[in-house]
């Protein structure tokens, strides 16, 4: 069976060779007569195929111009029908020898499924009622040198499709629609931000100090300066330097680069917004997260109503707020209220056969246990906070419960899509949060903070009591777009050369 399959696979590779030599065997000879279809330079497109159809009664006998994409062709002696592919859907199109002239019809005839043409004509109604350009005249303007996937079951091996988005993108509708639909996410999310005052701002890409996250950074140098630099794995900190400044509400929507693991869930490169506001704590910051999900899933799908992995997540009603502890607790019957000190912490890590590393804390390991028991069970939108101050070395303390940060992670569907604190605003204590992740890197933790020092120099001028909200916008669109894999709504997804 492998056999037959290597050699249907080998007669398909040569059946695709032979018809793409024959493409440029007619591209050629449109050369050689003065008819290079690449030598026009624009095109006059007047609509787009759902302007008409959606206007027909007012367009109705109108003379057209549209363009787009052929994707069908049906030859019926003096006269044929196409179908072209325009950015917002597809128009039928009539074309007649007797209304081009003999010499265009023929020069048609032998256009190709994927070339790109115009057409100019009047908009009428076929007899089986389909909404359609009668053609006065057609041009070529592009012409496709290769053969599309076979139209009825298009691109579908993933792989290929996220290397070829192009082709992707031409023959799988709904893959075009959820890139629609992401572009529309972000351009919500800032109307929201907008509206409350916050304002749109842009930071350094490049860094000296890769900070605002435990993540592995890309490194790269700069050689004018003959320094290393860092891809930025975060927005926080300049953001903070902001609020420092008196920019009292800025969120930045923009790439970030963590060198860590390919998977559905993780890219290297991926869309964050971060937004701070002063004067806020992290209540604030779940009341902004839980109307801005809201109103963005409204705006964009209509509802808030979202399936995902067959669950109907309800965006419309409060979302569940519950301290980590109390999760751990409701999960394995274990109250790290309770638990004295890291060592019985690790006792009971391996009694429930939780594994964890030697440098690990006791708030380590409750965070372990909600990794381990918890996550996976939060479907419905549900804020996780107060976490220990062993994993926030950016948050402000809990005044009542010092081990204890004011910061949370809204999860949904087990995963998690915001990351939320009360910012830490004391230099001395950040300095002292600093160092302790300075050694966890020295004792071999790469992803541990660097020490900032201009940071806490501006923290020492006074940063106001502020909130401050991180949202991984690949995850929420694949939310809103019932997408599975992360690569499915990156339009170019990082992926491994081909080896030649």
């Amino acid at each position: 069976m492998a056999e037959e399959n290597k050699e249907v696979l080998e007669l398909t590779q040569q059946e695709l060779s032979e018809q793409n030599r024959i493409r440029r065997e007619k591209l050629a000879q449109m050369q050689e007569e003065g008819k290079d279809p690449f030598q026009i330079v624009k095109y006059d497109v007047t609509h787009h195929s759902d302007e008409i159809k959606n206007n027909f009664e007012a367009l109705e006998n109108t003379d057209v111009c549209i363009a787009g994409r052929m994707m069908s062709k049906r030859i019926m002696g003096k006269a044929s029908f196409c179908n072209i592919q325009d950015r917002n859907g597809n128009m039928q199109s009539y074309v007649s020898k007797n209304d081009i002239g003999e010499e265009a019809y023929a020069a048609f005839k032998k256009f190709d499924i994927g070339d790109i043409i115009g057409i100019k004509g009047f908009v009428f109604k076929t007899k089986t009622g389909e909404i359609s350009v009668h053609a006065k005249e057609v041009v070529l303007l592009s012409k496709s040198l290769q053969v599309l996937p076979e139209k009825f079951h298009g691109l579908k091996d993933q792989e290929l499709r996220y290397r070829q988005r192009y082709v992707d993108l031409i023959v799988n509708p709904e893959s075009r629609d959820t890139f629609i639909k992401r572009s529309r996410i972000i351009t919500e999310i800032r109307k929201f931000l907008d509206s409350k005052g916050f304002l749109e701002v842009e930071t350094p890409v490049l860094q000296t100090i890769p900070g605002g996250a435990s993540a592995r950074p890309f490194i790269t140098h700069h050689n004018t300066l003959d320094i290393d630099m860092y891809c930025r794995i975060a927005l926080e900190l300049p953001l903070k330097r902001l609020i420092v400044g008196g920019f009292e509400r800025v969120y930045e929507i923009g790439r970030v680069f963590r060198n860590e693991g390919i998977s559905v869930r993780h890219n290297p490169e991926f869309t964050l917004m971060e937004l701070y506001q002063a004067y806020t704590d992290y209540n604030g910051m779940m009341d902004i997260t839980e109307d801005m999900f809201r109103t963005v899933a409204q705006n964009v799908l209509g509802t808030t109503t979202v399936n995902y992995g067959g669950h109907d997540i309800e965006l419309g009603k409060p979302f569940a707020r519950i301290t980590m502890v109390d999760a751990v607790k409701q999960h394995t019957g274990i109250d790290f209220d309770q638990v004295k000190d890291t060592e019985e912490a690790k006792a009971i890590a391996k009694e429930k056969g939780v594994e964890f590393e030697d440098r690990h804390q006791k708030g380590d390991i409750l965070n372990l246990f909600f990794e381990e028991f918890v996550e996976k069970n939060l479907i419905q939108p549900t804020f996780i906070i107060d976490y220990p101050v062993e994993i926030s070395p950016l948050t402000k303390r809990k005044p009542d419960k010092p081990e204890f940060t004011e910061r949370f992670e809204l999860f949904i569907v087990g995963r998690e899509y915001g990351n939320a604190y009360s910012e830490l605003n004391d230099p001395i204590d950040q300095r002292s949060r600093f160092e302790y992740q300075e050694f966890l890197r020295e004792n071999g933790d790469d992803e541990a903070n660097m020490i900032d020092e201009d940071f806490l120099t501006a923290l020492e001028y006074g940063m106001p009591p502020t909130g401050g909200l991180g949202v991984g916008i690949d995850r929420f669109v694949m939310l809103l777009t019932e997408s599975v894999s992360i690569r499915d709504v990156i339009l170019f997804p990082t992926m491994k050369p081909i080896n030649d």
